[in-house]
């Protein structure tokens, strides 16, 4: 992993040629793609040892006027790893719903509002203890919210997005896909940290 720069959360904003200056960061740590009842068991028991997870989705990308998926994925990331989450596997519904629910546990993300909404119409659950980071950030009257943004003003990496329009949907993920959902979820528990340690989420 590059070494970040000099992250500079006291400005407001970050241009694009600020942002493409920086290093590119992907997450490098342990991935567990859960699809085993010993990896949920495994999974669930991290989880619920935690007080704060990386949380997000991704859906196949619909490229037709009127076409629309459901999240085939959910990435956690935990301080010892980042868990992948096929949904078509039905039984990791009730892990994540669990950690959705847990009032112990905050689940930092962002733009997490379509994300809970869709994965809503996979399985039922009634979240608490949401973070979005997105929302934390304007306000206190940041100018931007999206996480890559935010990765920038406040860790000084840049995230790669090369993945975003995949086939979440494959029946087998690629190693791009699998180190790209990783690291949004980890660097979004990572922004919760730095967001804490600054004293933005009071």
């Amino acid at each position: 992993m590059n070494e970040p720069s000099t992250p500079h959360p006291s400005a407001r904003a970050i241009s694009r040629e600020s942002l493409n200056t920086l290093p590119v960061c992907r997450y490098e740590g342990p991935i567990t793609f859960v699809d085993t009842p010993q990896k949920l068991y495994d999974a669930l028991t991290d989880i619920r040892g935690e007080r704060v997870t990386g949380f997000d989705t991704e859906t196949r990308p619909a490229f037709r006027k009127g076409e629309s998926y459901l999240p085939s994925i959910a990435q956690v990331a935990t301080a010892n790893t980042v868990y992948i989450f096929p949904l078509g596997y039905p039984d990791t519904h009730g892990v994540i719903a669990e950690m959705l629910e847990a009032p112990a546990i905050a689940k930092a993300g962002v733009a997490l509002a379509y994300d809970l909404r869709t994965l809503k119409q996979v399985f039922a659950f009634n979240e608490k203890k949401i973070v979005d980071l997105g929302v934390v950030a304007k306000r206190h009257d940041y100018a931007q919210s999206g996480v890559r943004n935010l990765a920038g003003l406040f860790l000084g990496y840049r995230i790669p997005k090369g993945a975003k329009t995949t086939n979440w949907a494959a029946s087998k993920l690629t190693p791009a896909q699998i180190a790209y959902a990783a690291t949004d979820a980890w660097i979004c528990r990572e922004l919760y940290l730095k967001f804490e340690s600054a004293g933005l989420l009071g």
